[in-house]
């Protein structure tokens, strides 16, 4: 087992919490994954209501969305993010450590204490046109009711020739995205979307979403025997979105 992510005080913390949580998780043997990001090679715990096993990095913490975006962001064995100015909304604290100390990154968030820009709505941001090579936005759009304004919001930020990084949920057994404003209440969300905060399931036309922005949008993700060996989701890819140059 190796490690480069946080304490070993943490670690065990960690796995206590998940034994607590759901112990069937190491009842039967588990696989030892690797994470991407901080070396990390053992066995991965469970996330999440209901818990998804094998899916936390016992060391870092990291989601299989973000093993996923940072696989994309070493591909070819260098750095894509090193030297771009970067603009991260609702940043999830693996990637806040790792850029920690790197002037070009800033965070924005509607209600997230310690981020660069707080109070932002990501429909409105009180930002320059055309200021970042990069913007990251990993889960937050289904939590936004008019996202298609904040795509176009992603869209003006950006550099010509910068690209947005993004994740959400998708039924990719669907085409067209599941929503309705008529479903408020909490336990409608959960059963309609799968969390009381989500506003819609979206299906495989979150691509031309993007595109009515102005993206030029591919998709990123690993191969089946990748996919175990980092402990990322079958039916999870990274949208990558580029502003034309």
């Amino acid at each position: 087992m190796t490690t480069g992510g946080l304490g070993r005080l943490t670690r065990l913390r960690r796995l206590a919490a998940a034994w607590i949580n759901d112990r069937r998780q190491f009842r039967a043997g588990r696989l030892d994954r690797t994470c991407p990001i901080c070396g990390y090679h053992g066995v991965f715990i469970s996330v999440g209501h209901p818990g998804r096993w094998d899916a936390r990095c016992l060391s870092c913490g990291s989601r299989e969305r973000h093993r996923l975006q940072h696989l994309w962001v070493i591909e070819g064995g260098g750095d894509k993010l090193a030297g771009k100015r970067i603009l991260h909304f609702a940043p999830e604290k693996v990637i806040m450590r790792r850029m920690a100390g790197n002037p070009l990154y800033e965070t924005a968030d509607l209600m997230q204490a310690g981020v660069t820009h707080p109070g932002v709505d990501i429909t409105q941001v009180p930002l320059p046109d055309a200021s970042y090579d990069v913007v990251m936005a990993n889960h937050v759009l289904e939590h936004i009711p008019d996202d298609r304004q904040a795509m176009r919001e992603l869209f003006r930020l950006l550099k010509p020739g910068g690209v947005g990084l993004f994740s959400v949920p998708i039924n990719a057994t669907r085409q067209a995205t599941y929503e309705n404003p008529a479903i408020t209440s909490k336990a409608e969300r959960w059963a309609h979307f799968s969390a009381h905060d989500h506003l819609r399931y979206y299906g495989l036309d979150f691509a031309d979403r993007l595109t009515e922005a102005g993206f030029v949008v591919e998709t990123f993700r690993m191969t089946p025997e990748d996919e175990v060996r980092f402990g990322l989701l079958r039916d999870e890819w990274v949208y990558i979105a580029r502003k034309p140059a």
